[in-house]
């Protein structure tokens, strides 16, 4: 595999605790994602709630992170644009495409190394991955995870997968999104993560029919072999 090499996670003294799993049936609306959030991290960071790993999809919106140019907004008009505290540039959510919001004391889980913590998500959607056949690759000079595709010219790839999160008081929260099988048009409306050089996939582009719960049990098994055992919860909003 190219790119990153994924330490194993080391789990501090007392992260063997279960992390609570959610998961919303219904499209949750983009704001209301973020105070709830803000709320969450907030109280783990007290030590009032516990850990979460909430799955979810949003309406069909741009977000932009701290490090987005509005020149890569190309179509400003086309979907509602969220500025956003998460690391990263632009991105799309919207139907058919699984948001992954993970709130986790980095400290308990990998002793603060936020790197680590990256690596952690990119291990877990390649793992899933693999589970329905696809080979999915980091690259040093990006984040996310990208699928190597054949084409009559040459190999080419696509971006499958997009990390962008933020930490506070050594909390995580904002996360990941895997493209199931959403409307991929809808990226021509950005440059997806400043990247231009290179286009987006998902599991249906590649032939791989798959319903939002099998993608969701997958997650949750490459998340537990990282993490230990979650818990069910119900969805915060």
């Amino acid at each position: 595999m190219t790119g990153r090499q994924h330490q194993p996670l080391i789990l501090e003294p007392g992260s063997e605790m279960a992390v609570q799993w959610a998961v919303s049936q219904r499209p949750v609306d983009y704001d209301t994602a973020m105070r709830v959030m803000e709320d969450r991290v907030s109280s783990i960071a007290d030590g009032k709630a516990e850990e979460l790993i909430w799955l979810l999809e949003h309406p069909s919106l741009y977000t932009a992170g701290t490090s987005a140019k509005e020149a890569d907004l190309l179509e400003a008009n086309r979907l509602p644009v969220h500025w956003t505290g998460r690391g990263g540039q632009f991105t799309y959510h919207g139907p058919g495409q699984r948001v992954v919001y993970v709130m986790l004391d980095l400290k308990r889980r990998t002793g603060g190394d936020v790197r680590r913590f990256v690596g952690l998500l990119e291990s877990v959607l390649i793992t899933a991955l693999a589970q329905f056949g696809i080979q999915g690759e980091t690259r040093k000079d990006r984040v996310g995870v990208w699928v190597p595709l054949k084409e009559p010219n040459g190999m080419s790839e696509a971006k499958i997968a997009a990390i962008g999160i933020r930490v506070r008081k050594w909390v995580s929260f904002h996360g990941l999104s895997l493209n199931v099988a959403p409307d991929l048009t809808h990226f021509d409306g950005i440059v997806p993560c400043g990247i231009d050089e290179f286009g987006v996939t998902s599991l249906a582009d590649l032939a791989v029919s798959a319903s939002q719960e099998e993608v969701d049990m997958v997650l949750r098994r490459a998340f537990e072999a990282s993490l230990g055992a979650t818990v069910d919860c119900s969805p915060p909003a």
